[in-house]
């Protein structure tokens, strides 16, 4: 049933399912979508960059995160060896930072600062080192949020704009809007095994309450903005073609 897995794209636990279940592919396309954002900040975006970018992101967040993620109490639930999860994650990595050397040579050195920041996100995020430190609502918004825009716009331009800041700002908020939303979803489908209780309603109607009761409203919007979030993005870019 829907409501017992650890996500509503999750899929059946199994072979190519499991895959798919950890790349987390809403939640990526969305996070994808604040490098285009930034991107869409230059006067006109380069294709090229901007794919690299997407590229790189995708790697490093949307493969080698969900991977190292995994690695700390399963919260996934997929049958993915432990080996394979760590040999999946470095090579995402490193193919991450190498996308971000071929901006180093076509863009500008400073690029090297955004592959260094990215790399130690990933680790000190997912990994939760120094004591979690940065495993927190605040360095997810800026990690996944934030980062990915400011990123997207430098690699077109080789410099950091005003309206990239403020489209940064704003990518920010969104992912920390997404933090709000999917920690009580994930909660209630991950670990609370039952939710018992009636609403009275003022003119005595009573309504019974469940996990459903306080996941649906929440979860839906997490459902229209992962759908929203990509195609502003590509809206973005094509108004500076």
């Amino acid at each position: 049933m829907s409501g017992n897995r650890p996500a509503f794209y999750a899929l059946a636990p199994g072979k190519w399912r499991d895959w798919w279940t950890l790349l987390h592919p809403p939640y990526t396309v969305w996070h994808l979508s604040y490098v285009a954002l930034g991107a869409a900040t230059a006067e006109h975006v380069d294709l090229y960059r901007l794919g690299m970018s997407l590229l790189g992101f995708f790697l490093g967040v949307g493969v080698a995160a969900h991977a190292l993620d995994e690695l700390r109490g399963r919260p996934l639930g997929t049958a993915i060896s432990q080996g394979l999860l760590i040999g999946v994650a470095a090579a995402a990595l490193i193919g991450a930072s190498a996308v971000g050397v071929v901006g180093v040579v076509q863009v500008s050195g400073w690029l090297l600062a955004f592959i260094s920041v990215g790399a130690f996100l990933v680790l000190a995020y997912n990994l939760e080192l120094f004591g979690g430190a940065f495993h927190s609502d605040v360095w997810f918004a800026l990690a996944w949020g934030g980062f990915p825009a400011l990123t997207g716009a430098f690699a077109q331009q080789g410099r950091v704009s005003v309206a990239a800041i403020v489209i940064a700002a704003a990518c920010t908020a969104l992912s920390a809007a997404q933090r709000a939303l999917s920690t009580p979803v994930r909660r209630f489908r991950r670990t609370v095994a039952a939710v018992e209780g009636t609403i009275t309603l003022r003119d005595g109607t009573r309504e019974p309450l469940g996990s459903l009761s306080f996941r649906a409203a929440p979860e839906k919007a997490l459902k229209l903005l992962s759908i929203a979030m990509p195609l502003l993005a590509i809206a973005s870019v094509i108004a500076r073609r």
